[in-house]
């Protein structure tokens, strides 16, 4: 790091490199993801075929697509105007399409259609490449229906521009409806949470971006609080680099990252979700120790877990074996609009599977109980795999799907 610089820009390089409330918009800066990036591209470069990237929220499925018009930026690349259009719940199939051919400079003529939007398309040069992003948030299913007839039209009609659809679910039925005249049309990409190895070269990319260096077991650190979420490696990264930096350091350490802990607790925004779920006016409730047991069960592929499973993180935190009956109304007000829902249950009684509502609160959870001393850090070392050992799971072949 050059110490001729001023603190402040330092600082605001950190920042500027690690950016956890807002998705990545350079490809330089976008980490791992080759498989996916493969996939779109091969789609992309297919007429007639267009995407539905769908996955967790927080996996980073917006970062992807803010970048895809880059991966075609070059001489020997077909190019494409890029479009990025945002679905809010009051949208209409009319008003996405409105909004889509404003930011192409393009004359729809009357209100869209499927034929319409087709020949509109048709005629851009060069071609579009226009993603939809939080299609989950679409609430109109007649419109929906249109846009599957849209994207068929579009296939059948072999017209260059793409349609990229990104949104929130377990699979393409969930975020594109059962229209089963559209599988063949649509390539379906799964954003899975990130590897550690993915989490770790976001770091060394915001690392270099910021002209710092970081030590292998801060990094290890890092991603394995991450659970696989780039929102909390960036968001770890820029506290414990701007310590570093406040430090005079250009180097972040294990220190660092232990020392930032409760900064990022309390300032995180879904500290209100920890405090609706776990407010009590008694002082000697569970609800602290069970919502981090849930944290740190281990569970399925599909991120749930069973109330069986809490039992032992619950003994290690509570300093005490509990049964399931001590815990069981917890669970159950976890489930209740009073407590914020930050669970949701399937199955049928004794055969219930749990997980949260929101994947950004899990990592958050044993974030705090780190910060307030419920759980240490070799303690949590117990419950979390090394990229070594796969570590317990619920069930490696059993689905909650299959069960009900």
């Amino acid at each position: 790091m050059n110490s001729e610089i001023p603190k402040m820009q330092r600082l605001t390089r950190v920042a500027q490199a690690f950016t956890p409330s807002s998705p990545v918009s350079r490809l330089d800066m976008l980490a791992g993801r080759l498989t996916q990036i493969q996939d779109v591209a091969n789609a992309v470069s297919q007429r007639g075929q267009h995407v539905g990237l769908y996955g967790e929220r927080g996996v980073g499925k917006t970062s992807l697509a803010n970048v895809l018009a880059e991966l075609f930026d070059a001489p020997d690349l077909p190019h494409f105007q890029a479009v990025l259009i945002t679905c809010g719940s009051e949208d209409s199939y009319a008003t996405i399409w409105e909004n889509v051919f404003v930011e192409l400079g393009a004359n729809s003529g009357d209100r869209p259609s499927p034929e319409g939007v087709r020949r509109t398309l048709a005629d851009i040069d060069p071609p579009a490449l226009i993603v939809i992003d939080e299609l989950d948030r679409f609430e109109d299913d007649d419109g929906l229906t249109v846009m599957a007839d849209t994207i068929k039209t579009l296939s059948d009609h072999s017209v260059i521009s793409t349609l990229v659809f990104v949104g929130v679910a377990q699979s393409i039925g969930e975020l594109m409806g059962e229209h089963a005249s559209i599988v063949r049309a649509l390539a379906q990409i799964e954003m899975p949470r990130m590897s550690e190895k993915e989490l770790r070269e976001i770091l060394e990319r915001g690392c270099a971006e910021a002209e710092l260096k970081i030590d292998d077991e801060a990094a290890a650190r890092i991603a394995r609080l991450s659970d696989g979420l780039p929102h909390y490696t960036h968001l770890l990264g820029r506290h414990a680099g701007q310590r570093a930096v406040h430090n005079d350091r250009n180097r972040i350490s294990l220190i660092d990252v232990n020392a930032i802990i409760p900064e990022a607790v309390a300032r995180h925004t879904i500290q209100s979700s920890y405090i609706d779920a776990t407010e009590s006016v008694r002082k000697d409730n569970l609800y602290p120790q069970v919502l981090l047991a849930c944290a740190l069960a281990p569970t399925n592929q599909h991120g749930y877990f069973t109330a069986g499973s809490i039992r032992d993180p619950l003994e290690q935190v509570a300093g005490r074996r509990l049964d399931i009956p001590a815990f069981a109304r917890h669970l159950a007000q976890f489930l209740e609009p009073e407590r914020g829902a930050v669970l949701q249950r399937r199955g049928v009684p004794r055969r219930y599977f749990y997980r949260f509502t929101d994947p950004i609160l899990r990592p958050y959870v044993v974030l705090k109980g780190l910060s307030d001393g419920l759980i240490t850090s070799d303690e949590l070392q117990k419950f979390q795999p090394t990229p070594t050992e796969p570590g317990p799971t619920l069930n490696e072949t059993t689905s909650p799907q299959q069960l009900f």
